[in-house]
């Protein structure tokens, strides 16, 4: 192990030593300055998990969070000097937390929140107007060959658990009741500056998948049907375009 990768470790896990070596311009004491250094790194990842996931943080609490956080952190050390991404696999890391198995909803949530980060810092697109959509999805025949662009923002979920219910219930709005195990599909979406999540049917969330992955709006209204599912294709349309989740319709030139 080289010195820097024993400094990181040690810096990470409070069980080790301090780094043989190390001296202070100070004078001070090596093993206690790095031991509050320690303490402020891990603090600070601490903090940048709980502000990232305030959901996750609410649910468990205060003192469950930060021993759960803490034990995330010793195996994770940041990839990037952007707090905001630390923690991308923290989902998977509770999934696999035995404590947290009493909350089984508990790592959704977390990727639901996952979802709103990246959401907030995707790219910038503009959306385009109504009018026009309306126009362009105004002739069936062109359904065979057109393709619907949609915001690099956009994410969905697909949960076991009300996800969206949970995390609205965490909100500065009305408790409607709900049953936490029912399952939810969300859709998140950055809207100007604000992060929408809002659940849609499991149809919704096929078919705005199948466009994510670029089949033609008639080949997604097919694979609806084949799937037999619950899609309302034109409400599902009209919540795109009035959250201007739609950038652009690129109708494909068909060679004679």
């Amino acid at each position: 192990m080289s010195r820097y990768s024993e400094f990181a470790a040690a810096l990470l896990d409070p069980r080790r030593a301090c780094p043989q070596g190390l001296t202070c311009a100070t004078g001070a004491d090596p093993e206690s300055r790095f031991a509050v250094y320690r303490n402020n790194v891990l603090s600070s990842l601490i903090k940048a998990l709980a502000d990232n996931y305030p959901v996750v943080a609410q649910l468990v609490g205060e003192e469950f969070f930060g021993a759960m956080a803490g034990t995330y952190v010793q195996s994770a050390a940041p990839q990037s000097p952007v707090m905001s991404d630390y923690g991308a696999d923290f989902a998977g890391f509770i999934e696999h937390f035995e404590p947290a198995a009493s909350v089984p909803y508990l790592a959704d949530v977390a990727r639901l929140e996952r979802l709103q980060v990246q959401a907030w810092h995707a790219a910038d697109a503009r959306p385009m107007d109504a009018q026009q959509i309306m126009q362009g999805l105004s002739s069936p025949a062109a359904h065979d060959h057109l393709r619907v662009g949609l915001h690099p923002s956009l994410h969905l979920l697909q949960s076991s658990f009300a996800v969206v219910a949970i995390w609205a219930a965490h909100q500065q709005e009305p408790v409607v009741p709900f049953d936490p195990f029912s399952p939810q599909c969300a859709l998140v979406l950055r809207n100007h500056l604000d992060v929408e999540v809002f659940a849609i049917s499991p149809g919704a969330h096929d078919f705005i998948k199948d466009l994510q992955q670029g089949l033609s709006l008639a080949a997604a209204i097919d694979a609806s049907t084949g799937r037999d599912t619950d899609l309302e294709l034109e409400h599902t349309l009209a919540q795109l375009i009035s959250h201007q989740a739609i950038t652009h319709l690129l109708a494909e030139q068909v060679l004679p």
